[in-house]
């Protein structure tokens, strides 16, 4: 983050550190799930540097370095089994997710993402791949298929929620990328 004057413009910059701030805040317990996305939303909002500073004052190393480089790039697989992965945890600004001969099933509705944009590189050859998006998500689809089915929806979302880019490939098997669990049409999956 630059320098503090109160009434200088705020850029992308600031704001993403202010979020990735608030990001492992959230993942440390510092702040509730209320209080990680009414921030979230401010800082998305904020105008000059006087309406971020308060957003991440009361938290420890606001202004030092945060930990953003160890979540740039993540990847999750699941190769002949199941892994399922939720809760409360941190996405990479660019997570690579693949099946192959097993199904990969993750939820980002509770995931603390660490800037306004994520990109979530999908690949699923003769497996399922399932991925839960936030409510307030707008899903960018661009994923292609071959002998495979291929559900992306979610469109865009209400509100300022994170834009989820959906990139890769399903060949011989099946992306699904929703909202709601209701969609994902599969028996047994939670």
């Amino acid at each position: 983050m630059t320098s503090y004057d109160p009434v200088l413009r705020t850029s992308d910059a600031d704001r993403d550190h202010a979020a990735a701030v608030l990001s492992e805040a959230f993942a440390a317990g510092r702040l509730t799930s209320v209080e990680h996305a009414d921030r979230l939303e401010a800082t998305y909002a904020a105008v000059t540097m006087d309406d971020l500073a308060p957003l991440t004052r009361d938290l420890p190393d606001a202004a030092a370095p945060t930990r953003v480089a160890t979540v740039e790039r993540q990847e999750v697989s699941a190769v002949f089994s199941k892994v399922v992965r939720g809760g409360r945890w941190i996405a990479g600004r660019h997570t690579a997710l693949s099946a192959t001969f097993g199904a990969l099933i993750v939820d980002l509705s509770e995931a603390v993402l660490p800037g306004r944009e994520i990109t979530l590189e999908v690949n699923s050859y003769c497996g399922k791949l399932i991925v839960r998006v936030p409510r307030n998500a707008h899903v960018i689809d661009e994923v292609d298929a071959l002998f495979a089915k291929r559900a992306v929806s979610g469109g865009t979302g209400d509100g300022d929620g994170p834009v989820i880019r959906v990139v890769g490939r399903a060949a011989f098997g099946k992306i699904i990328v929703s909202r709601e669990r209701s969609d994902w049409n599969l028996p047994g999956t939670p």
